[in-house]
């Protein structure tokens, strides 16, 4: 019962509608002794509280006020305007990624940093962002599909965990701790829309909790359902759609929408549906069992890749792919849809008990995000006229299936406080299944343009199309692949105030896995001095680790792209090797490696009152770090040589091929920091103010040789382009201030956030886009109109800002904006809510 009051007091003090920014806590939270301090329980094990007051690392606690307190519709959207050292590219590039739109946290990809849900490991998604720019080739977990209204707050550890929680907790930890509200419920209806592109928002959302049995018990169900339309696109009209009639333009012209770059911009038709439960049922003095549980469905329709027969397109630029807008099936050519079809679930079920002074916890949870790829309004044109315009690509799977042993206890040893002892163990098997699709969305038809006197049949008559889906490849049975893996872990965390005001806490973990990843070893020290009454200081080193993830291991793709040389049409085809794969071997792969880190933060913190600051500076060096390779075979890297190692090897027709390798060292250094005040004034209300300041910087210290295998030859593996990437694509610094009012029945909200200049960089520095800085400005206001029934109604990017203009239009009229603008490229959101109680 203790726990349960301490958890509760937990949760409602963070019900803020701002974060609060605490440490590195307990895994159980007994109840605050001063009002007000936010307990948390991620980060140092065992049953000492940590507080805002007195932790060594840092953690923003953000509470569900906040989190309703927008019109965005998924967490990543959500945290990435809270905090200010997440940010998401507009448009980070093609595949899946530009779909699923991925992360980077301190300018280091979303696979550096582990997500729980109560304490326990999520599992990531299966979709790998192989064709992403930013954080390309990465797996990270999808918070999109954890239910908004499920949440009791979420508590950001930014600070490097690795040898308390193992693989992945390299830049920090998203811990989602579920809403453990016993009693009543509440609803929530939003609706929204862009200034004026579309992009319709329609969101439903709510939660219902009852006690379970006569102790204590609860269960509490959530449901999130929404509606997100795909934005008008922000591209530029292209002059021509369909080919020149006796050199002039064809009479449909006058008709035809000339918008085709439909995926620039908010691209996705979005249909989700997230559900949960979160229960506890004591059983008796010493014992609680618990489970909870998540299930989604999502549904998306993206535009990807539009197609016009037309030679030409914007500014004159040529038509790589009018051959495959076939007259027969598209007369006026088409906009692409990439069809994804995603059940993801979770569940977890354990018991917390004590035996003789020791307090154990025992769980097992199981994950799997099942994704069914699909295409649709294309077509695979080397079939001809009779070719279908829906498809079946593939399927990808991700399985984890995780058990725990936490044990802890306290002794006195003469110190200033007991000290802690936590220790556990681990066991983790994880699977990833990439299977193939329909022979149509991969094959060669074989099909011959006729050479007639139609202007399609004159212009592109004796070619032959490309083989596969136009913006597409389906998985064929080459790139089939299914891989698994087991971990088995133990950890050790002692933890203590030596004196009163310093806090000394040391902890060490090593994990064997039953693949190339091999054994490794994290160890982490944190210490917080008190210096004088609310002033402090604190700090720790680390070591971490991220072992390979499953996809990197084994994902496979063949890509088909055409390029036109002179007047001849020439089908190049790409293929993204496994690792483990003869060919890869050939060109110089070997086994991957975890990635290793080392880290370091110091900072200072000072409490006085309504008043907290905090600064905390850190350095984050990741050695071998997993990338991709550059496309190796091209004629400006390895050409024909390259091309007869895959042939020798196996992998016939191929133009060029990639793989991952771990290829550099780098480091992040960063700073963050946070200052927050309270004024209660009778006559004006209540001011919460915050400002919160994130800096980082990455360096490459070191990329590997090219391999003997490519010793003598003229290639480049780690090219300008990927390097420049990783160090400039995100902007280094952001801002974000906010105010949040309220009096009586009514309430404001005002956020403005600096997002920092950033490059999207080129293998040529003077093609290089250098776009800067951009204020972004949120705003809400909302009355309760009874004591069960609140509105509200607001805007984000209230002043419609785009990303500055610079030039460098693609051939179907994208790129005015460029891709990687973290706050989007439709403009300004107004939405309207209605939240009620019972």
């Amino acid at each position: 019962m203790k726990l349960l009051k301490s958890v509760a007091l937990a949760a409602s003090v963070s019900f803020l509608p701002f974060p609060v920014h605490a440490e590195d806590p307990d895994e159980a939270a007994p109840a605050a002794d001063v009002e007000g301090a936010a307990i948390v329980v991620t980060g140092a094990r065992g049953q000492v509280q940590r507080s805002v007051a007195d932790s060594p690392v840092p953690i923003d606690v953000i509470g569900p006020a906040e989190l309703k307190s927008t019109g965005r519709s998924g967490l990543k959207e959500i945290l990435g305007n809270i905090i200010p050292s997440l940010t998401m590219p507009a448009l980070g590039g093609g595949g899946t990624s530009a779909s699923v739109r991925p992360i980077s946290i301190r300018g280091l990809s979303g696979d550096y940093v582990l997500v729980l849900v109560n304490g326990k490991r999520r599992h990531t998604t299966s979709l790998i962002n192989n064709l992403s720019r930013i954080s390309g080739g990465s797996t990270p977990v999808d918070i999109d599909l954890i239910p908004i209204s499920a949440v009791g707050r979420i508590e950001v550890l930014r600070d490097g965990a690795a040898a308390q929680y193992g693989s992945d907790a390299i830049s920090g930890v998203i811990n989602v701790i579920l809403d453990d509200s016993a009693d009543g419920g509440d609803l929530s209806l939003t609706g929204g829309s862009l200034y004026s592109k579309g992009g319709e928002l329609a969101q439903v959302s709510g939660s219902y909790g009852t006690p379970l049995g006569d102790n204590g018990g609860f269960v509490r169900f959530a449901l999130e359902a929404k509606y997100h339309d795909r934005a008008t696109s922000s591209a530029e009209p292209i002059p021509y759609i369909y080919p020149l009639v006796n050199g002039q333009p064809d009479p449909r012209e006058a008709s035809a929408n000339h918008l085709i770059a439909g995926g620039y911009g908010r691209s996705n038709r979005d249909k989700i549906v997230n559900t949960s439960y979160n229960a506890e049922l004591p059983l008796g003095e010493d014992a609680t069992l618990y489970s909870f549980s998540t299930l989604s469905y999502r549904d998306i329709k993206d535009a990807r890749g539009a197609s016009v027969a037309a030679p030409t397109g914007y500014g004159g630029q040529p038509n790589t792919q009018g051959a495959s807008v076939l007259p027969q099936i598209y007369p006026g050519g088409f906009q692409a849809y990439r069809r994804i079809r995603e059940w993801d679930y979770q569940a977890a079920l354990g018991v917390r008990t004590a035996l003789a002074g020791w307090n154990f916890d025992l769980s097992t949870s199981y994950g799997m995000d099942n994704v069914e790829l699909g295409a649709e309004n294309t077509l695979n044109p080397s079939l001809g006229p009779t070719s279908p315009t829906k498809f079946f690509m593939g399927r990808q799977k991700q399985d984890l299936w995780v058990t725990n042993l936490d044990v802890s206890r306290e002794y006195d040893v003469g110190l200033a406080k007991p000290l802690n002892i936590a220790f556990g163990a681990e066991y983790r098997w994880e699977r990833f299944q990439n299977i193939a699709g329909e022979p149509d969305s991969y094959r060669d038809g074989g099909y011959v343009i006729p050479v007639d006197d139609t202007p399609f049949g004159e212009l592109y008559g004796g070619r032959s199309p490309s083989p596969g889906l136009v913006s597409f490849t389906g998985t064929s049975p080459a790139d089939e692949t299914s891989l698994s893996r087991n971990n088995l872990a133990a950890y050790l965390d002692l933890s203590t105030d030596l004196t009163p005001g310093w806090f000394l806490g040391v902890a060490g973990r090593f994990e064997h896995y039953s693949d190339g990843a091999g054994d490794t070893f994290s160890a982490k020290a944190s210490t917080r001095v008190e210096l004088a009454p609310g002033l402090a200081l604190r700090g720790g080193v680390n070591t971490g680790f991220r072992a390979p993830s499953l996809a990197q291991t084994g994902f496979s793709t063949t890509q088909n792209t055409v390029t036109v040389i002179g007047d001849a049409r020439v089908l190049t085809v790409s293929k993204f090797l496994p690792v483990n794969s003869a060919a890869a071997q050939a060109l110089g792969a070997s086994p991957l490696k975890p990635e290793k880190s080392l880290n370091f933060t110091a900072g200072v913190t000072y409490e006085s009152g309504p008043l907290r600051l905090t600064l905390d500076a850190y350095q984050i060096r990741i050695d071998d770090r997993i990338v991709k390779t550059e496309f190796l075979g091209t004629a400006s890297n390895g050409g024909s040589a390259i091309r007869s190692i895959l042939e020798v090897n196996g992998v016939h027709d191929v133009d060029s091929a990639q793989f991952f390798t771990n290829a550099i060292d780098t480091r992040t250094r960063g700073v963050d920091v946070v200052g927050e005040y309270t004024l209660d004034t009778q006559a004006a209300g209540t001011f919460r103010l915050s400002a919160a300041y994130s800096y980082n910087k990455t360096k490459i210290l070191h990329v590997i040789d090219n391999p003997p295998e490519l010793a003598s030859l003229n290639v480049t593996l780690f090219g300008r382009q990927a390097q420049r990437d990783l160090v400039a694509a995100t902007p280094r610094s952001k801002v974000v201030l906010t105010t949040n009012w309220s009096s009586g029945k009514v309430r404001a909200l005002v956020r403005a956030t600096r997002y920092g200049g950033y490059t999207e960089s080129s293998n040529v520095a003077a093609s290089d886009r250098i776009f800067g800085a951009r204020w972004v400005a949120d705003a809400e206001i909302g009355y309760q109109l009874t004591e069960a029934l609140d509105l509200a109604v607001g805007a984000n990017n209230v002043f419609d800002t785009y990303p500055q203009k610079n030039g460098a239009i693609a051939f179907d009229g994208s790129g005015l904006y460029g891709g990687f603008a973290p706050f989007g490229l439709s403009g300004g959101f107004y939405y309207a809510r209605a939240g009620l109680r019972f």
